[in-house]
C-alpha cells in the first residue's frame, strides 16, 4: 500500500477556517414582543343612594370597574350593591358586589361587547365608581 502526502498551504488551511467560522454565524434574532394589558376609561359615576348609571358602550371581553365607599357612620355600617345589566335588553349580567361600610377595590367583568349599565342600590354611604376597558397592545 502506498501513501502519497499532499501539501497544503497554511493560506488555504486559513481560508478553509474563516469558511466554516463564518457558516456557523448564528443570525441575530429580535426580541419576542411582549403583549401587555392597558386599562382605557370608559365612564364613571358617584352618588350617595340608589341610582342606575348612563349607558356606556364597551367594545371588548374584558372590563373592569374601579369602586369606592365612605362616609359610613360607623365602621360596617352602610350598604352598597352593585349590578351589570344589559342596555340592550335590561336584564342583570352580574351581582357584582355587596359591601358594607368604607371601602374600595376591583370588580373584573368578562362579557361580550355591548352596551351596559350599573344599577346601584346603596343606603348611607357615598359611592363612586370607574368602568375600564382592557386595552391588549405591544410597548414600542
Amino acid at each position: 500500500m502506498r501513501c502519497r502526502l499532499v501539501s497544503i498551504s497554511s493560506g488555504t488551511i486559513a481560508s478553509v477556517v474563516l469558511l466554516l467560522i463564518s457558516s456557523c454565524k448564528s443570525t441575530p434574532h429580535s426580541e419576542p414582543q411582549h403583549t401587555q394589558v392597558g386599562w382605557r376609561p370608559t365612564a364613571s359615576f358617584s352618588g350617595r343612594g340608589d341610582s342606575q348609571t348612563e349607558s356606556f358602550d364597551i367594545d371588548s371581553t374584558q372590563w373592569r370597574i374601579k369602586w369606592q365607599t365612605k362616609g359610613a357612620a360607623s365602621p360596617g355600617a352602610g350598604m352598597f350593591h352593585l349590578v351589570v345589566h344589559s342596555a340592550v335588553s335590561g336584564r342583570p349580567i352580574m351581582d357584582a358586589l355587596q359591601h358594607h361600610g368604607d371601602g374600595h377595590g376591583i370588580v373584573y367583568v368578562t362579557e361580550d361587547p355591548r352596551l351596559y349599565h350599573l344599577v346601584i342600590e346603596s343606603s348611607g354611604l357615598d359611592w363612586s365608581v370607574a368602568v375600564e376597558e382592557a386595552v391588549v397592545g405591544t410597548p414600542r
